[in-house]
């Protein structure tokens, strides 16, 4: 079933999308000075709720798989529906992370690692990063600053006189990635348009976001959106000077990280860039017309905060939920308990506020839905609470009813949820949704 999932999430899009997103992650997408995670949380819910049906969001990032893994087990990120890893040297797909075997053809030409791994062993100035960094077509190392450019000039010229044609890349004030001339960031993202220009699918429009060296070379892509986030590093503000100072299509944003991509996104005037976690009143949040992607947000957004006791505990919150459920509709909690919603509905009541002054946070991923009837959706997605340092997650089936109108509400008429493998709430009396 996961499998099948998958496909559906890839190939989904029978259209271009609307907007593809390439962010960096660390202190772009990701947040490190943020314990919240509440700029990062921001972005969740307006991808969710106005992007995630029609458009693409691809995470670009120096980790490799290893520390790619790791960083989402740390914090509350989406899935992304395309993933390149290891300073662009590794392309996937979908949550099961199929790896792209064109794009290794691509990155075998003229490159072998074991002659770079000769040559720079004779630099003392360079330490070896983890084993965990060490990639196919990486090879990764600390230098000091003082010392970057010397080395990276030094080992340039060797490795022409050896007729390698490789690229270094120095990042993060210490990082120094050795990879074959056809890789980078900017070289997978030039892969992918190709791909998809190929395929009728170029997307509309494109927004590239980073922070340090080597997201440099993500603007360089003709034809792309860029935004340098508040806090980018010193390196890639340098390379805007001398390369792109004049490109409109870039700025330099004035908030930090994920709040820097969603001011990107109303900048460039790309879509909507209000997030639901910015709407203090979630009845005033709406998309252009009512969808089952932005009820579910919204859904959740108002338990997060009800359990936080962020809202007023009040009576007509719940009558007006409960008039959002048919009165035959049932839950079908992870724990395989079956209840009314009516019922589940008045099972709140009693949770008012007890996670008030809490680490508790709520957010959807992968909302995805297929219309099954005139007025009716089938929506799936994955559900987590945040509880302290511990996350818990479950798969959501619903079926929702939604007017042509677009602006009668929907009406929940079944809800149906199983815990995601690995997962589960140890004290299930508190999962209440």
């Amino acid at each position: 079933m996961v499998k099948v999932w998958d496909r559906e999430a890839m190939d989904r899009l029978k259209a271009p999308a609307r907007l593809m997103i390439v962010s960096d992650l660390d202190h772009t997408m990701v947040d490190h000075h943020d314990p919240e995670n509440m700029s990062l949380l921001r972005f969740n819910a307006l991808w969710e709720a106005c992007y995630r049906n029609d458009s693409l969001l691809v995470f670009s990032t120096g980790r490799s798989p290893t520390l790619y893994k790791q960083l989402r087990k740390e914090k509350p990120m989406l899935t992304p529906d395309i993933t390149i890893m290891s300073v662009g040297t590794e392309i996937t797909y979908g949550t099961s992370m199929v790896p792209d075997d064109g794009w290794v053809e691509v990155l075998n030409q003229k490159w072998d690692r074991n002659l770079v791994t000769e040559e720079t062993s004779k630099f003392p100035e360079l330490t070896l990063q983890s084993e965990t960094e060490q990639r196919p077509h990486k090879v990764s190392f600390y230098v000091d600053k003082a010392n970057a450019q010397n080395v990276t000039k030094a080992l340039s010229e060797i490795f022409a006189k050896r007729g390698l044609d490789v690229k270094i890349i120095y990042s993060g004030g210490m990082d120094l990635d050795i990879l074959p001339q056809g890789a980078g960031k900017g070289q997978a993202l030039a892969y992918l348009h190709k791909k998809f220009k190929t395929e009728g699918k170029l997307p509309v429009n494109t927004l590239v976001c980073g922070d340090s060296g080597n997201d440099a070379e993500l603007f360089s892509i003709p034809d792309v959106h860029g935004v340098m986030v508040s806090n980018a590093q010193e390196e890639l503000l340098q390379w805007h000077a001398e390369n792109a100072k004049g490109n409109p299509k870039i700025i330099h944003a004035t908030k930090p990280c994920a709040a820097g991509i969603i001011q990107a996104i109303g900048h460039f005037n790309l879509g909507p860039n209000t997030s639901p976690r910015d709407i203090t009143n979630l009845s005033d949040f709406e998309s252009e017309n009512i969808s089952a992607s932005s009820e579910i947000v919204k859904f959740f957004m108002f338990y997060e905060r009800w359990r936080r006791a962020e809202i007023e505990n009040s009576e007509l919150y719940l009558a007006s939920l409960k008039a959002d459920c048919y009165s035959s509709g049932i839950l079908i909690h992870p724990s395989g308990a079956e209840l009314s919603l009516c019922d589940a509905i008045n099972g709140m009541r009693s949770y008012y506020g007890d996670r008030q002054g809490q680490k508790f946070r709520v957010w959807v991923d992968r909302v995805l839905s297929i219309q099954t009837g005139l007025d009716t959706w089938l929506v799936k997605f994955n559900k987590w609470e945040l509880s302290g340092d511990e996350q818990q997650g479950c798969v959501t089936t619903c079926i929702i009813n939604i007017k042509k109108d677009g602006v009668s509400g929907a009406t929940y008429m079944h809800v149906h949820e199983t815990w995601l493998e690995g997962s589960g709430a140890k004290d299930q009396s508190t999962w209440l949704f």
